[in-house]
């Protein structure tokens, strides 16, 4: 018992003097309180990812642009996969899914965030015998390169 409660206390000392905290919602820049989302696909995954973030960042995301004070521009939005290798028979055994995205952000004619590119790209083993299971692998990670951009996108915002 007074080992278990050692072992906590040494563990929650090591964590404290590392310099660990929980990261909670970014502070996102005052120009962005009403923020509109410009994109020609308002279903991608990158575009609802975003909008779900900015939501939770304190972020009220408009539907209309003149009353917005910001606009985050998504001008190409594409996910897709290619193949890695194969096998001896030609068939393939591994894949790469990649999402790249191009964006922008303003506020008037000010520039908060300039327009630039970003591609994510992740690998899976293919097996032709399990395709609903590597099916649904592929759409997990999809939507884990959508929420890993749009994460490196908030910190960019950010970090401005």
């Amino acid at each position: 018992m007074w080992l278990s409660r050692f072992a906590l206390i040494v563990l929650l000392a090591t964590l404290a003097s590392c310099g660990f905290h929980l990261q909670g919602a970014p502070t996102m820049p005052e120009e962005m309180r009403r923020t509109y989302i410009a994109s020609v696909d308002r279903y991608s995954l990158f575009y609802r990812e975003l909008h779900r973030e900015l939501i939770t960042a304190g972020v009220n995301v408009v539907d209309v642009e003149s009353n917005a004070t910001a606009t985050f521009s998504i001008y190409f939005d594409d996910t897709d996969q290619r193949v890695l290798s194969v096998s001896a028979r030609n068939v393939p055994t591994e894949y790469e899914v990649f999402y790249t995205v191009r964006y922008g952000l303003q506020s008037g004619e000010e520039a908060l965030l300039d327009v630039q590119d970003l591609t994510l790209t992740r690998d899976y083993t293919y097996d032709e015998t399990l395709v609903l299971g590597k099916a649904k692998e592929e759409q997990s990670l999809r939507e884990a390169i959508a929420q890993d951009l749009v994460r490196i996108v908030l910190k960019q915002i950010t970090t401005q």
